[in-house]
């Protein structure tokens, strides 16, 4: 169940904006090879959700047994997560994730699902690094999971690229993109049954090299890279990046 709930802040549109159809669009529980490789990952101990979102994560974790708190600042996607089956196992914390609003300490944190890039700028995302090191145990392990290449663009850096095409709807994302700011504002554009919905997404993107000089400021090391949940190792075809950082026994 949910607690500490503040007032509405910038960081919430994205998720107040989708969390009604977030689930019917991207399923209302993550993939199983992701939810063994965090169980793993938390051996048995407490587990944080940085953006626990509609707890497509969180409510199957807290289910196999393990105590997880998620942290959210979108309303309308805490309301989502609790109205699901198992979403009392779950404590939400609702509040910003760049200064994680929670005093225990965790086995494992995650952040995942590209929520580290909705984050729009550098120091938020080292903050949102040094936080979640912070609520980590010694020997506890911070994952985050961000794409690992961003769309190619026209010389003009903008472009149109289809996310979903059904029966029923039509997903676009239309691009805008600054390289010297590794910045990309979005719009999504949904079209189905005569209804058009825009939902603006700024994205702030940060290769693997950035991410780990983030984790090193932090205390963190780098244990792992994946390319994906079943551990396949990271190469520069991959399209994905899973980064599984570990916090220093002296936690500097």
């Amino acid at each position: 169940m949910s607690d500490e709930r503040s007032d509405r802040n910038d960081k919430a549109g994205y998720g107040d904006g989708i969390a009604d159809v977030f689930d019917a669009w991207y399923g209302d529980s993550s993939d199983g090879e992701c939810l063994a490789a965090l169980s793993k990952l938390a051996g048995g101990g407490p587990v944080l959700e940085l953006g626990v979102g509609t707890g497509r994560v969180a409510i199957p974790l807290a289910a196999s047994g393990l105590d997880v708190t998620g942290v959210e600042s979108s309303t309308e996607m805490i309301r989502q997560l609790e109205a699901k089956p198992g979403a009392e196992r779950v404590r939400v914390v609702q509040g910003d994730m760049v200064d994680v609003p929670v005093d225990d300490d965790y086995s494992l944190v995650t952040c995942v699902d590209n929520t580290l890039f909705l984050l729009e700028s550098q120091e938020e995302q080292v903050r949102c690094f040094e936080n979640a090191a912070r609520c980590l145990r010694p020997g506890g392990v911070f994952v985050v999971e961000v794409p690992a290449r961003v769309p190619r663009m026209d010389d003009d850096e903008q472009g149109v690229f289809v996310e979903h095409v059904g029966a029923d709807r039509v997903g676009l994302w239309v691009v805008d993109h600054n390289r010297a700011e590794q910045r990309m504002f979005m719009q999504q554009v949904s079209l189905g049954e005569g209804t058009v919905r825009l939902l603006p997404v700024p994205v702030r993107y940060a290769w693997p090299a950035e991410l780990d000089l983030m984790a090193r400021m932090a205390g963190l090391s780098l244990r792992e890279r994946w390319s994906g949940w079943s551990g396949d190792p990271f190469t520069s075809a991959s399209a994905h990046n899973i980064s599984v950082y570990e916090r220093n026994e002296d936690g500097r």
